[in-house]
Order: structure tokens, then C-alpha cells, then sequence
């Protein structure tokens, strides 16, 4: 059996400091907003050179709660992609705003800046890019269209913890950014968890009141908040991997690379690097006429594989009716051909060729 991730392996790397540290918060009974969460917001800010980091309970509440603390609110239009998890429309939803799904550039999967600039109207206020697959968005384009129309500009770097663009980590340029920790991910929990990142000072206490009933000193209550903060054992699991997050990003990337070069000569198109940022593989996802067929046969042998994402947002049953007539050919034809293959940094060499094998025996048969 080949996993999607191996997070057997992961745990077995870094179990005596992970175990350590639990024993420590259980011992110390400081179990929420403890030690260990004030310490990863530092750490994390610093490593993604933001002034402020605010750990929540998921990636989902992140990009919910940022809008929110941005001022989004009912009847505002957010711009976004439709080829992504649905947590990114719905926490646009949550707030009473109405996701406009525009297309995507065919190469990089991501929102596609021109789709963006046709799509803006005088109710839209804001854009939220996904960095797709760890592959960071045209930033550069995307920012300059939200800084000449006024628009907030919502990063949603779900997938994409240590990716960088110019020289920038995704999560620094936006107004405000949700990272999840979900255990999958490039920077995984054990469980759910999320960050906000922000520079503002008035987003950050926003943020922190709002994660924690609307309250900033305990027993008063400014506004209606939620109940969403970062576990504190959480934290002291995602501080273990954040000092390997380098190291982690670079074993997939060394595992992406030698997917495509393997891949080179047969009818599949890799991940492409648009060379505007550093990829961090989230997910190796590639585009196949045959895709069933390969699929097959991967799952005959016990080899993982899924597909991300076999209906798109704006053909989902929850948006079908405000959605109708929309047409987002790029999207639709990724979606249809997509799918993507085992990666994470223990993915050793020969196990990437025995699946690329296997890939190969269906498609020059």
C-alpha cells in the first residue's frame, strides 16, 4: 500500500519532542491560548514575515474570520476561483457576501488575473486567490488590479504553507491570509487548526477578539464572536514541524520534480512552475485524457490517488441555481482530466518510479 501521505512516517521523525511537549501541557493543565500557542504565533509570524499570526480552529474559520475582521460583509461581491475546497466559497458565504467564480489560467491551475479584471464591478470588494496545490498565484498582477480598484485582497493559503512568490512567503501580501493545519497538509496538525496572518494592527485585535466570543477581557463582550482558537496541543505538534517545514517542502519538491521528469515523454501534463514563486507540492496533480483508466490501475496495485476537484464549485448542487449559465470552460476541462499522486518528503525514488511504472504499462500499451 502506497498512501497519498505518509504521516506514519512524519510522526516517527519527531514523536519523542511531540510526545514530550503533550506530557508537558497535560502536566501544566494550560490547555487553552497556552504557552505553546502564543509561541507558534511568534515562530509562524517570523518564518512568513507578517507582523501578526492568530491561531483558530481550522483553515475554514481563518478565511471567515478574516473577511469578517476586512469588513466584508452582505451583498459584497468576493472574487475567487471556482477550482478549489468549497471552505473558500463558504466562508464568503458565512458572512453574507456572494462568491463571482471566475476561470483559471490552464497552466498553473490558480485564478487567472485576467479573469479577475473582466469580473470586477462597482459591488465587488474583494478578491480571494487560492494558492492551488502549493503553486502560489500571480500575486503581482492580482495585487496591482486590488490596489487600483480599492479592493481588500484575502489570501487563501490553505495549501500553501512555505510557498513563496518574489521573494514574499504566501500569507504576506494580502490584507489578511487563512492558513489551514489540517494533518495533510505541507504543515500539519493532528486534528483541525488555522492561522490568520495580517500586518494591521486593527485586523490582528479584530481577529483575536473575534476567536474568542468577541470578548478581550474575559467576561465582557464587545461583539458576537465565535469559539474558534487553536488547541494548545495542536500547537505544540505544528511548533515540532514547523522547524522542519523547509525540509518537508523540500522533499516534495525533489518528489514533484522527479514525478514530471519521469513523466516526460508520456501523454500527461505535469505541474507546471511558473517561475514567479517556489511550488511546495501539496499536491502533485496532473491532467490525463485517460485519467480513469490510470487511476485504475494505480488503485489495483494499492497505490494512492484522488482527484482534486471532480466538480467545481459553480457546478456544485449548493450553487447550481445562483450559478446558472455560468461557464467556466478552463476549469471545467481541468476538473475533468485531473488527479493527482502520492507525495510528501518520505516518498523515496524507487517508489516514485514503481508508480510512475505502473502509470506508463496503461498509457503506451
Amino acid at each position: 500500500m502506497i498512501p497519498m501521505v505518509n504521516l506514519k512516517a512524519q510522526y516517527a521523525e519527531i514523536k519523542a519532542e511531540v510526545e514530550q511537549g503533550l506530557a508537558e501541557t497535560i502536566e501544566n493543565c494550560s490547555f487553552i491560548l497556552g504557552p505553546n500557542v502564543q509561541a507558534f504565533e511568534k515562530e509562524a509570524a517570523e518564518y512568513l514575515g507578517v507582523k501578526h499570526a492568530i491561531g483558530v480552529a481550522s483553515g475554514t474559520d481563518a478565511l471567515h474570520l478574516a473577511l469578517i475582521a476586512e469588513g466584508i460583509g452582505a451583498g459584497d461581491e468576493v472574487i475567487t476561483t471556482a477550482f478549489t475546497f468549497i471552505a473558500t466559497a463558504e466562508a464568503i458565504k458565512y458572512v453574507g457576501a456572494v462568491p463571482v467564480f471566475v476561470d483559471i489560467d490552464p497552466k498553473t491551475f490558480n485564478i487567472s488575473p485576467d479573469a479577475i479584471e473582466k469580473a470586477i464591478t462597482p459591488r465587488t470588494k474583494a478578491v480571494m486567490p487560492v494558492h492551488l496545490f502549493g503553486q502560489p498565484a500571480d500575486m503581482t498582477r492580482i495585487k496591482q488590479l486590488c490596489d487600483q480598484h480599492n479592493l481588500k485582497l484575502i489570501e487563501d493559503c490553505c495549501q500553501s504553507f512555505g510557498a513563496s512568490i518574489n521573494g514574499k512567503q504566501t500569507g504576506s501580501i494580502g490584507h489578511a491570509s487563512g492558513f489551514s493545519f489540517f494533518p495533510s497538509k505541507n504543515l500539519g496538525a493532528f486534528g483541525d487548526g488555522g492561522l490568520v496572518t495580517t500586518n494591521s494592527d486593527e485586523c490582528a485585535a479584530k481577529i483575536k477578539q473575534l476567536r474568542n466570543h468577541g470578548s478581550d477581557v474575559r467576561y465582557y463582550h464587545d461583539v458576537i464572536g465565535y469559539n474558534s482558537r487553536l488547541d494548545e496541543m495542536q500547537a505544540v505538534i505544528l511548533r515540532a514541524k514547523l522547524k522542519r517545514i523547509d525540509q518537508y517542502n523540500k522533499g516534495r519538491r525533489h518528489a514533484g520534480h522527479l514525478y514530471s521528469e519521469l513523466m516526460a515523454d508520456l501523454p500527461v501534463t505535469t505541474p507546471f512552475e511558473d517561475g514567479l514563486g517556489e511550488h511546495v507540492y501539496h499536491q502533485y496533480t496532473v491532467l490525463c485524457d485517460r485519467r480513469d483508466e490510470v487511476m485504475k490501475a494505480l488503485q489495483d496495485k494499492q497505490i494512492g490517488c484522488a482527484v482534486y476537484y471532480p466538480v467545481p464549485l459553480h457546478q456544485q448542487n449548493v450553487f447550481k441555481q445562483e450559478c446558472a449559465g455560468l461557464s467556466l470552460p478552463v476549469t471545467e476541462s481541468v476538473a475533468a482530466r485531473c488527479f493527482s499522486l502520492p507525495i510528501c518528503p518520505y516518498l523515496e525514488d524507487d517508489t516514485i518510479k514503481e508508480i510512475v511504472g505502473v502509470i506508463r504499462g496503461v498509457l503506451t500499451a
